[in-house]
Parts: C-alpha cells; structure tokens; sequence
C-alpha cells in the first residue's frame, strides 16, 4: 500500500509538473490538466477552508479538495488511529526508508532519551496549535477573503515553486532533516509533522487498537524492538491487575503492525475493536483504510467538490504575476474584483 500510494503521488507530481511548465510557458506547451490531489500538500488552505465550511456550510471551489483530503486523512484516524502515516503518507514512506537504510549503514538507529524526547515531541503540538490558534482567529469575511485571494488560488503553484526552487536556507533545511532521519527513526513525522500531532489526537478516539494479552506473553520484547515508535509494547497492561488485555494509547502508535507481525505466541499481540476478542487481520486493516479514503475522496468527485473553478486563462493571468502573490499568517494585501 505504501508502494501505491507513493506511486500515485509521484503521478500526480509528474501532471502537476508539466501543468506548472504549460502556466509557465505561457500557454505555448502542452496544456496538461492540473492534478486536484496536488492540494493535498497544502495543510493551511484545508485547514482555512474547515474552519470556512464550518461556519458556513459551503465547501469553496477554490482548493476543495485540499479539505476534501483532509477530511479523509482524519476519518482513517478516527478508524485507525494514525495508519494513514505508516501505511498512506508519502512524507512518512520516505521518513522510514531514510532510518531503515541508516538501521543498514550502521546496523542500528538512535534512541533519542526520554528526557529529550518529551520536548521534542511536544514542537509538532505547539506547531499545530499555532496554525489552529491563527485560523480560529479569522472571521468568516477574513476566511472568505483569503480563500479567494489570488494568492490562494496559486498556493499550489506557489508551494511547487519553493521547492523546486530551493533558497539556500531551505536547501540546507531540507538537508538537516533528511540527514537527521537517518539515524533517527521518523525524526519529521515524531518530532515536527503538524498533521501527525492532529492524527495522534484523534486517533484516541479510534476503536481499533494494538491489544496485548499479558497472560500469554513470553516476555521477548521482540515487539518493542520493532516499534519504529519506540513504544514499550511488551510493558502494555503490566499496571492493570483487573484485566490480563492492555491497549497501546500512545499517541505516536501509528497501527504499523510492526509488533504484532513479529510476535512469536499467537494471539498474544493483534488489533481488536475496543475491548472486544474481535481482532482485525492485517489484510482487513488496509482494506479499510483503503475504503474510508477512497469513499471520502470519490463522494467529493461525485458531487463535484473535488476540482476547482479556475479557469485556463485565469492560471494564465497569474502566472504571469506569481512573484506578486504574498501573505503573511493569513492576511493577505487588499485585491480588487480584477486582480
């Protein structure tokens, strides 16, 4: 699934690519349609477009399907905790085979001390509390004027560019945290990803749960030395003496099934719902996951709340005019009816 779904993305890469080559070339290439899953790379305009639709009831038709993915991304937390970043996410594919090919270079990764780790894993919390705190402070008419500024109708173009126009300090930024997650297993997705502080808070809420029957466990400890997230599986249920069943409640669990693939007695470690015996095979769990995205994503193209209503000669207009769109924390210049 991880193969897929970093296929899937690196097409849409690829059409958004040459859609960026058609605006940049004013019109004289190809004309390539631009991608809507592209704006799934864009957190802030979902997030300004939640906050928008909550209050008013209407999806925009700018970047519709940035919410659109967003809403996906959080319903398969709600089902399965944080899945989507150990089964979906092409940012957290990356992540794991930046640490396994370090666990391969020097046969081990680093284990960052709980007295350091603590903090460090509080800055992607402050993170998404800064960006919630901003939106929460825009008004419907400051939302809605965002929304349809022309800096938000290029947010994408303009996210592109950044990164293929790397600024020295972004290139030795973007350095740092590839070299970092080498040694360090998911050192962005643990320490700094905003949507991962936002999947492990309502990933709390999913039914579906890392159970460990302490009656049958030999002690090997061979799960917690899978975990990529340094949870102590093999501690799970150990404070409990009412019940021989733990769950793993760690808001960094991400439903890998690391753990429960390398477990030597069966039925000692599986995914059950809540405090049921129903355990959740590992085909089942991708299967979901798999269906509640898919059936978000394709009601939004079904009821035509998936691509936007820019026009091509609209893109044309601002893509000669890119260099002009800026904002800051949300606030965007003042523009007219023509800009």
């Amino acid at each position: 699934m991880q193969g897929v779904f970093a296929v899937l993305c690196l097409w849409i890469g690829l059409e958004f690519t040459l859609f960026v080559q058609w605006g940049a070339s004013g019109g004289s290439q190809p004309f390539v349609d631009r991608p809507p899953g592209a704006e799934g790379f864009l957190p802030i305009s979902a997030l300004i477009s939640l906050s928008h639709w909550i209050q008013t009831g209407t999806i925009n038709d700018i970047h519709p399907s940035a919410m659109v993915i967003l809403l996906a991304i959080v319903a398969v937390s709600w089902v399965a905790r944080k899945a989507f970043c150990s089964w979906l996410c092409p940012i957290g594919t990356l992540s794991e085979s930046l640490w396994l090919l370090g666990k391969r270079i020097f046969g081990r990764t680093l284990t960052i001390p709980r007295w350091l780790d603590y903090p460090l894993r509080s800055l992607k919390y402050f993170l998404l509390l800064f960006f919630a705190w901003s939106i929460l402070q825009m008004n419907v008419p400051d939302l809605t004027t965002f929304i349809y500024s022309p800096y938000n109708k290029v947010a994408d173009v303009k996210m592109f560019l950044f990164f293929a126009r790397l600024s020295e300090i972004a290139f030795w930024v973007l350095l740092v945290l590839i070299v970092l997650s080498i040694p360090i297993k998911n050192f962005w997705c643990r320490f700094l990803c905003p949507y991962g502080a936002l999947l492990g808070i309502t990933g709390w809420l999913s039914p579906l749960k890392v159970t460990r029957d302490k009656s049958r466990c030999v002690d090997c400890e061979l799960c917690t030395k899978a975990c990529p997230s340094n949870i102590k599986v093999h501690k799970i249920g150990n404070l409990s003496r009412n019940s021989p069943v733990g769950r793993v409640w760690s808001d960094e669990c991400t439903n890998c099934l690391a753990c429960v693939e390398v477990c030597p007695v069966k039925e000692t470690l599986d995914v059950r719902v809540s405090r049921t015996r129903y355990r959740v095979p590992s085909w089942t769990l991708g299967l979901l996951l798999t269906v509640v995205f898919t059936a978000i994503t394709g009601a939004a193209m079904l009821t035509g709340h998936w691509h936007n209503n820019i026009s091509r000669d609209e893109y044309l207009y601002r893509f000669q005019r890119l260099d002009s769109y800026q904002h800051f924390q949300g606030q965007v210049p003042e523009y007219g009816p023509n800009d």
